[in-house]
């Protein structure tokens, strides 16, 4: 590690408790201090450079330091910075609430802004209990879920997910939602295609369904990919059954295109592969394509008018953000819109996926390689033992492919023993190239007894 990096890190590791960390790892791995990026690339203090294979936690669309994003914002910033959202509005919210409602499902035509994720879903959860209330039914407040799901850390949040690593701790606080098997196509049974698989999973939500739909609020569901699990996949057949059976049951459905929307999954927003609308869309990350936080829920005229009504009758929805609706982020937003509309983003997304697939391919034969998975942008790579069986997580094997990736000038973080690709949307086919040559090599390292 060069003198400017170590400097830094020094300081850093004085003052800074950084996130989803073992502060302990870093007596032994070290950080990687970053002054600045340029497209796919990051460079740390010292002239090293890494290929952002996962779009900084899936975030980047557009590369680092975009052009017209960035002078996007320097016009808006001589404007104006931010504003309270509360009985004032301001330009860039209403154009990103008209451009959001129209390229989204016709029933949704009302935006609601938070700053982040896990506070997007925290107000979907609420609204949705509070919809029910409103309408005279206080019992509708239970949840449900699917199980290996992951919808942020806040404590609602944490309450409607299903990953032990990140929940467990703070069971004791969490409200409890119905939990029900996902239909994750990693289990699915030799010879059993995806569809087949996830149409017969439902049978497990149709039975929560009949059992609790007089209590439940809504189902929550993160579309045809839950990431933080483990990039686990499933056929969009599953969200066509849901939509139905929520409708029949008088339940709502929460999307949360967090970390799958704008783009990653091959269209613009992964409920379209099933052509259908959750009463509310919750979204983030590529929003600002990586550059402001910035969260929204979007919702229906139908949610709406449930909390319209005379101040006295306290219907209204009292949930609030200090950075509602920030100017400066909405400006980002917009700017991303605009690289989507004025080229064929999706389009060259889909060649980039077969590339992406054609390259890590030789990988299948690897004997410990389980399985490689594919959704859009998203690829994913299950290192196994070579009898099948998992690795002991406490083995940390996905910690050596990323220190192997970074000698290799390339930013891989597995989620435990699962390599994955989510890169920035600008990535060339020789740049996926490398990529696959680094993750092999990484996987190669990673299950040497």
């Amino acid at each position: 590690m060069g003198t400017a990096n170590s400097a830094l890190i020094e300081r850093d590791l004085r003052v800074l408790w950084h996130p989803c960390t073992q502060m302990k790892d870093h007596e032994w791995l070290p950080l990687v201090p970053i002054r600045r990026g340029e497209g796919v690339w990051l460079y740390d203090l010292d002239g090293n450079r890494y290929l952002d294979a996962i779009s900084s936690w899936w975030v980047n669309l557009f590369g680092h330091a975009h052009p017209y994003i960035n002078q996007r914002i320097r016009d808006q910033l001589e404007q104006l910075e931010h504003v309270i959202l509360a009985g004032f509005s301001h330009e860039p919210v209403v154009e990103l609430s008209e451009r959001l409602v129209e390229l989204t499902p016709e029933p949704l035509t009302r935006c609601f802004y938070t700053d982040n994720g896990s506070s997007a879903v925290e107000v979907a959860l609420k609204m949705s209990y509070h919809y029910w209330r409103n309408h005279g039914q206080p019992q509708k407040q239970r949840f449900i879920t699917l199980s290996g799901s992951y919808h942020g850390e806040t404590l609602g949040t944490l309450g409607v997910g299903d990953v032990a690593l990140y929940k467990e701790t703070y069971k004791p606080l969490l409200m409890e939602a119905l939990t029900v098997p996902s239909p994750d196509c990693h289990a699915r049974e030799p010879g059993v295609s995806w569809e087949a698989h996830s149409r017969e999973m439902f049978r497990h939500m149709e039975a929560a369904l009949e059992a609790h739909a007089h209590e439940t609020a809504a189902v929550i569901v993160e579309p045809l990919g839950q990431c933080a699990t483990g990039m686990r996949m499933y056929h969009p057949v599953y969200l066509q059954l849901l939509r139905e059976a929520c409708d029949r049951h008088g339940v709502h459905l929460i999307a949360d295109e967090i970390a799958v929307g704008f783009g990653r999954t091959g269209t613009l927003f992964a409920c379209e592969q099933a052509d259908i609308c959750a009463d509310f869309l919750c979204l983030s990350k590529g929003l600002t394509a990586g550059y402001l936080p910035l969260a929204v829920v979007l919702t229906t005229d139908n949610v709406f008018d449930a909390f319209y009504d005379d101040y006295a009758s306290l219907r209204a929805f009292m949930h609030s953000h200090s950075y509602t609706g920030n100017p400066l982020a909405c400006t980002a937003a917009l700017a991303t819109l605009d690289l989507f509309r004025d080229s064929d983003v999706i389009g060259r997304n889909r060649i980039l996926a077969a590339h992406m697939a054609e390259a890590v391919a030789p990988l299948a034969e690897h004997p410990n390689i389980g399985e490689i998975r594919q959704t859009g942008m998203i690829l994913a790579m299950e290192m196994q033992q070579t009898d099948g069986r998992p690795f002991p997580f406490e083995e940390r094997r996905g910690i050596r492919v990323y220190q192997h990736a970074l000698t290799r000038e390339a930013l891989l973080r597995p989620l435990g023993n699962v390599v994955y690709f989510m890169p920035p949307y600008v990535i060339t086919e020789k740049q996926i190239d490398h990529l696959a040559t680094v993750a092999a090599e990484g996987i190669e390292r990673a299950t040497r007894r």
